[in-house]
């Protein structure tokens, strides 16, 4: 169960960087408060899953899907640039999350 409020802690991190986007400076309310409760949600599911896993593991893997969640969601959403080599070097990212979680003896 740790392991899906740790992904799920990372999705939330996802959803509360897009809400900041759409926010424009904490400028419109409604995703401004979207933002507020999903990152909430982020770190109230990383707490409950650093409870059986370990701190830095979590927090590398937390963070990497904030990170990809993050760029891509710049892409898709919002239409920024991007490239092959950064393609190559996120796909890094998420190499690295799927190595910890295997390599896990969680």
């Amino acid at each position: 169960m740790s392991w899906i409020y740790l992904f799920l802690a990372g999705a939330f991190e996802i959803a509360w960087v897009v809400a900041l986007k759409y926010s424009h400076g904490f400028t419109r309310l409604a995703p401004s408060a979207a933002m507020v409760v999903a990152m909430l949600l982020s770190m109230g599911l990383l707490a409950l899953a650093v409870r059986a896993l370990p701190l830095g593991m979590s927090y590398a893997i937390w963070t990497g899907i904030g990170a990809v969640g993050a760029v891509l969601s710049g892409i898709l959403l919002f239409g920024e640039p991007s490239n092959p080599l950064q393609i190559f070097f996120l796909s890094l990212i998420i190499i690295g999350i799927v190595g910890v979680k295997v390599a896990s003896p969680h």
